[in-house]
């Protein structure tokens, strides 16, 4: 009977904890962390079980950031979150597949840990600020403030135009084409003229260490002009965090990308090569809100 509602509500309880996280493996750990104290719980003094399951998993969620972000800030090179396998129905809930898509969870990344839970709670999962003063330990009147800086925040640097999966298939597919040739031109008639592409190898696999600014520098990167000839390799298009994204392999190492597209040009590019966080794109996860 104390399963039942966390059986429910578990995959509301997984994206909860990897929006606020970046983390599919880190989400998993504060899901069975949230269990454990779910196990505990009196159910009858319980009248919402998904508010309170929420309210957990927020906690717990909120705890593991903040001994994660010591770590984070050590991290070798840029640090991007984990991609996640996705089916293309997560796609039809236009909300959900922007909340996940990794041009957002980077935006996230970007905000302090109270700051990105009150956001994800209010902005994703629509919780009343009374519900979101539970689970942060807040105020509700410090949570509409909080809430409203955070909206700002990420208005000011996620992706301006929203395009149709349709539409970002096209040009994902015209990218791993142009990919799989190594063709310097064709790749930069994708590109717009200040595209970045940020790629995160952890230090286990090759990637700039830094942002990669402008069409031509990105392109030489992509194309591996540096090398006599261009190294031919198999691309697939896959769906990855509610969105059509690649993947493929360089010298035998997995990498994903992802793209933004806006105005048909890709302006933004995220390079996943770090192989620990390359273990989900075989099965689809399960994520609602």
């Amino acid at each position: 009977m104390t399963e039942s509602p966390f059986v429910e509500h578990r995959s509301l309880l997984f994206t909860v904890a990897y929006e606020l996280l970046g983390s599919a493996a880190d989400a998993e750990d504060v899901i069975q962390e949230s269990w454990l104290r779910w196990a505990g719980v009196d159910l009858s003094q319980v009248r919402d079980p998904r508010a309170y399951l929420v309210r957990i998993v927020t906690r717990q969620a909120l705890n593991r950031l903040r001994a994660l972000s010591r770590s984070r800030e050590d991290y070798v090179g840029e640090w991007l979150p984990e991609p996640l396998l996705t089916s293309p129905d997560v796609a039809e809930d236009a909300e959900l597949a922007e909340s996940v898509s990794i041009a957002m969870l980077t935006v996230l990344e970007t905000l302090g840990p109270t700051e990105r839970a009150v956001f994800v709670l209010r902005e994703v999962f629509d919780l009343p600020y009374g519900e979101i003063a539970e689970a942060t330990g807040k105020s509700a009147a410090a949570v509409r403030q909080i809430a409203r800086r955070a909206r700002e925040h990420v208005a000011a640097r996620r992706p301006r135009v929203r395009v149709s999966p349709t539409e970002q298939q096209a040009v994902v597919e015209r990218f791993l084409a142009s990919l799989r040739t190594g063709r310097l031109q064709e790749l930069m008639e994708i590109m717009a003229p200040d595209v970045v592409l940020i790629a995160d190898g952890g230090g286990l696999a090759a990637a700039a260490s830094a942002p990669v600014h402008g069409v031509v520098p990105v392109a030489r990167v992509l194309a591996r002009a540096d090398r006599p000839t261009a190294v031919a390799f198999e691309t697939t298009t896959v769906w990855l965090n509610g969105a059509p994204a690649g993947r493929f392999e360089i010298d035998g190492e997995p990498t994903a990308v992802s793209l933004v597209v806006e105005n048909g040009l890709v302006t933004r590019i995220y390079l996943m090569r770090n192989p620990h966080k390359l273990t989900r794109l075989d099965e689809p996860a399960g994520l609602a809100r």
